[in-house]
């Protein structure tokens, strides 16, 4: 092996010291760079025109109720120049009159001055809006403007808000155990709910016993988080819409967001026995139980009505039911999260030409579109038998995204258990040979739902129910064929 010279070692020293040393000049040169970049971005663009660029040009506020502020909309309002920018006043058009508030780079008011924004950067918009209580049953259009003034140069942001006045119905009674409640039909009175503005609840509207609370066509009714209505001891509860103007129970959140967000509200409660309840022509939807109906004392002769109704987008069941009576038709119950109808505790049912479609999807549903028991189960895991006098489904459609949509549990000795299933299109494991519970049935076959559960071209549903059974017009009044009709609330329109 040959020795290294030691010129060799000189040279290779040099070369190092050299890339050293341009390795030193261009870091010097890139913190300069750095350096002068930054001293740019902290340099104030003082002069000229300057644009700026916002997220929205207009902030549309959905239909709101007086009294009541919206949630909170947010503007980016960002700044694309290599220059910091002062933005000398940012301010509402309508000044401390405004229905709008504003919250300007965490600071609050109608009028803000010297707003930085830095190079390349952005700073973010808060705005909100309350509506100020009017004589005006109808929509009424509130518009304001939030201006940004930059240099002498202005540029501005529209806000529109829709409102409504309202009747509201607060809490004014808290007892223990109980939730927060206003009772709106004192015993031995009959309250009616007319349709001339919306009525907005919070906690449980309530109608006493031996008391009646009728709702009129056309009456919206809207919610608060937690609210609900509720139907004590002997009272009634009669909801009067038409094929042209429902009774709607929803939510009283505006936004776009919430439009088909299930757990908005709480429920309808039919509780202890309450007589004579009917509801034709409403849509129930957003709530955790659209309608709960139980009977606790066995002697109160309770019945429910049911027509003509659509229940969907509940965080918890459509219909849950303990031993009550519900005589039912032209109904759609969808997208539960636990059940569209839950029939526990026995009872007597008969549901003519229902639609129960369950495609929640949400998160994961392990439960069956339809279930029914005839007992209850306490804590130790005793059974308590009740007696289903009847359970009649006759031209209905039971289906949905999950492989069992029905459940018949059957688990009490010593309670009758009288499920029928006749002209029904279901989708289930189990066997559907037994003639005394299923007849003319059509067992997992594609009811081809389109838009809203109404049934397509292509469905096993078409032309196949019985003859003869009530209601001869379905859920949207079109005549359903004499002798063919079809399964389920919808009968099949040709290019519908």
């Amino acid at each position: 092996m040959n020795p290294i010279k030691p010129n060799f070692i000189l040279s290779f020293k040099m070369i190092f010291k050299a890339k050293q040393l341009s390795l030193f000049i261009f870091m010097l040169g890139l913190t300069g760079l750095i350096l002068l970049d930054s001293c740019r971005k902290d340099e104030l663009l003082s002069e000229g025109k300057v644009t700026l660029h916002f997220s929205n040009d207009t902030i549309l506020f959905d239909t709101l109720f007086t009294t009541i502020g919206s949630s909170t909309y947010t503007l980016i309002v960002s700044n694309k120049e290599s220059k910091k920018i002062n933005i000398s006043s940012v301010y509402l058009a309508g000044g401390a009159q405004s229905n709008f508030r504003m919250n300007v780079d965490g600071l609050s008011g109608y009028q803000l001055k010297d707003i930085e924004i830095p190079a390349n950067d952005s700073i973010y918009v808060f705005v909100e809006v309350t509506v100020d209580p009017n004589s005006a049953s109808g929509p009424m259009l509130i518009t304001d403007s939030i201006v940004f003034e930059v240099n002498g140069y202005q540029q501005d942001v529209d806000l529109l808000a829709y409102g409504r006045d309202a009747y509201f119905i607060l809490p004014n009674r808290n007892i223990e155990g109980l939730p927060p409640f206003h009772i709106v039909a004192g015993e031995n009175t009959d309250t009616v709910w007319t349709n001339d503005k919306p009525i907005v609840i919070y906690g449980y509207a309530v109608v006493d016993s031996t008391a009646s609370l009728t709702i009129e066509a056309g009456t919206e009714i809207y919610f608060h988080n937690n609210s609900g209505l509720w139907i004590y001891k002997g009272g009634s509860l009669k909801v009067l819409g038409t094929q042209n103007e429902k009774v709607v129970f929803q939510g009283d959140r505006p936004e776009e967001y919430y439009k088909n967000m299930p757990g908005q509200w709480d429920r309808i409660w039919l509780n202890e026995g309450s007589v004579d309840n009917e509801i034709n022509h409403a849509i129930i939807r957003n709530g955790f139980i659209g309608i709960q109906a139980e009977l606790l004392e066995s002697d109160m002769g309770n019945q429910l009505i049911l027509k003509n109704t659509i229940i969907e987008n509940m965080s918890g069941v459509g219909i849950l039911s303990r031993a009550y009576s519900i005589d039912a038709e032209n109904i759609l119950i969808s997208n539960c999260k636990q059940y569209n109808l839950a029939l526990t505790l026995g009872g007597s049912y008969e549901f003519r030409h229902a639609t129960f479609a369950n495609y929640w999807n949400y998160d994961v549903r392990q439960t069956p579109a339809v279930y029914l028991n005839n007992y209850y189960m306490d804590s130790q895991n005793k059974i308590y038998p009740y007696n289903l006098v009847k359970a009649n489904f006759i031209n209905c459609i039971i289906y949905g995204n999950n492989s069992e949509e029905i459940v018949l549990d059957n688990q009490a000795q010593g309670g009758s258990f009288n499920a029928f299933f006749d002209h029904v299109l279901v989708k289930t494991e189990a066997s559907t040979s037994n003639p005394a519970v299923w007849q003319s049935i059509i067992r997992n076959q594609d009811p081809d739902f389109e838009e809203n559960y109404h049934l397509g071209s292509s469905s096993a549903a078409l032309e196949n129910g019985k003859a003869g059974v009530l209601p001869s017009f379905d859920l949207d009044g079109v005549s359903r064929d004499a002798l063919n009709p079809d399964l389920g609330a919808y009968e099949f329109v040709p290019a519908r």
